[in-house]
């Protein structure tokens, strides 16, 4: 299916795409590994019905899954069928609105929902595909059909909110997640636990952070849980006034939780840094008595105004590679914060097999000049395990990217042998390429292009899934 030359909100390949589709031979451009067996998951937000004025942020998660066999490749796309969409698919028209899914005026009295969308991220561990964003519970897909299973709360062993960026272990198979909002809408409470490779709960607590902070992401390395509390802030108070529920206040200051993952939460040490936002985490890992993390950090937060409802600095709100370190056997409890190269950029990864531990290759979506949080990546950066650029491949002109997936040869092959996996938006033509890189060649350009004849819209996350 050809669509028309893109307008609107389609010029930068956020507006959303009003079908689901099965794609079961697709054209490819160039060669597909041989090595490439099994799927690529996406997750993003595509609105069912349009509500004006909504964020595109918290539009129905839409889930994309590009398999790869031999050669060949094929497409599926679903919507996740969360109980917000169910209820406005059966009344064919949109009955909520925002962050935590107000009811609009006229819809009608008997019509419920939690608020999930289920749009950030998909992952898969212990046999189980899910679904993920930051304010509910996983919701377990159907690997291969897409099929919505519904929510996922290990026989009841969790609870609450539940990260779109949990980590898992490579060595111990384990799944570190965490929670804000742990104790009700804007509370200050975070909770954490673990999964073990057997897919059983092994751990779930709960403490309380300086302040009501967006954690969108945190930290871990082979002994220590880390938590970024960062100034952009919940508040009950505004959300009930008609200001915005979430703002930057950097007058609450910037603090790192620090905790032994076989530790208490009452023995966090709580560190401070210069204010900043970061949504995302490279990777980290321990040197001696030091932790060290690398993350995309912005001078101020974007997309969320002043409490007052003033914009912040559009210069200021530009993500760079960034490394922080904190000496644990030190006599201060500040953490430094260098920024390790001035290109703008998002959505950074690592060769999994070396999560918590220290990597020599990392990957992150990167723009050609100033960039928001999307909307204008354009190419991929290489860098190596001092965040020294080795490479990078811009796009032509108009045309952005997904963010970089890590594929290994094989579960034996050194780290960063392999590929990159992203998704291309081609302007010109408004519909979407897969393009497979060699990760440490990603100069040369893409290896293969699987070409599609509608547009994928920019979403969030994804995770490769090797066949059995």
């Amino acid at each position: 299916m050809q669509q028309q030359a893109p307008t609107g909100a389609e010029r930068i390949n956020l507006a959303p795409i009003p079908m689901e589709c099965d794609a079961p031979y697709l054209k490819v451009i160039g060669e597909l590994p041989r090595e490439l067996n099994g799927t690529l998951y996406r997750n993003g937000p595509n609105p069912q019905f349009e509500v004006p004025g909504a964020h595109w942020f918290v539009g129905d998660g839409m889930l994309h899954a590009f398999h790869l066999e031999n050669g060949r490749a094929s497409y599926r796309n679903r919507w996740v069928r969360t109980p917000k969409w169910l209820a406005e698919h059966d009344a064919g028209r949109a009955l909520f609105s925002g962050f935590g899914g107000r009811k609009l005026p006229d819809a009608p009295a008997t019509a419920v929902s939690d608020g999930g969308v289920a749009n950030t991220n998909i992952i898969f561990h212990a046999g189980r595909l899910l679904a993920l964003e930051e304010g509910h519970l996983p919701t377990e897909i159907e690997p291969g059909t897409l099929n919505t299973r519904g929510y996922c709360n290990y026989d009841n062993r969790i609870a609450g909110p539940f990260t779109a960026h949990p980590k898992i272990d490579p060595v111990t198979g384990e799944m570190m997640f965490f929670g804000y909002n742990a104790g009700g809408p804007f509370s200050a409470a975070l909770s954490y636990g673990s999964v073990d490779a057997t897919g059983v709960v092994s751990r779930f607590d709960r403490f309380e952070a300086p302040y009501a902070s967006m954690v969108h992401d945190f930290i871990v390395t082979e002994n220590h849980l880390l938590f970024p509390i960062l100034p952009i802030t919940g508040s009950m108070e505004r959300a009930m006034g008609g200001r915005p529920p979430y703002a930057w206040e950097p007058d609450k200051g910037a603090y790192v939780g620090v905790m032994k993952r076989k530790g208490s939460a009452k023995d966090i040490v709580w560190f401070r840094g210069e204010n900043c936002y970061v949504f995302h985490v490279m990777n980290a890992w321990e040197e001696s008595n030091r932790i060290v993390a690398d993350v995309m950090q912005y001078e101020e937060a974007p997309l969320f105004p002043h409490p007052d409802g003033s914009p912040t600095n559009p210069k200021k709100s530009s993500a760079r590679l960034c490394r922080w370190t904190f000496d644990l056997a030190g006599n201060t409890d500040r953490f430094s914060q260098i920024y390790l190269d001035d290109l703008t950029g998002e959505f950074p990864g690592i060769d999994g097999r070396r999560t918590g531990i220290k990597s020599s290759h990392g990957w992150y979506a990167c723009a050609d000049g100033e960039l928001a949080l999307t909307g204008g990546l354009s190419g991929v950066v290489h860098v190596d395990g001092k965040g020294s650029r080795l490479e990078k491949c811009l796009l032509p002109a108009g045309d952005t990217i997904s963010e970089p997936v890590f594929v290994a040869r094989g579960e034996d092959a050194t780290e960063g042998d392999g590929w990159l996996l992203a998704v291309v938006w081609r302007a010109r033509e408004n519909r979407s390429d897969l393009a497979v890189f060699n990760a440490t060649d990603i100069e040369s350009g893409p290896v293969a292009l699987v070409q599609f004849g509608h547009r994928v819209p920019d979403g969030f996350h994804g995770n490769w899934v090797g066949a059995a």
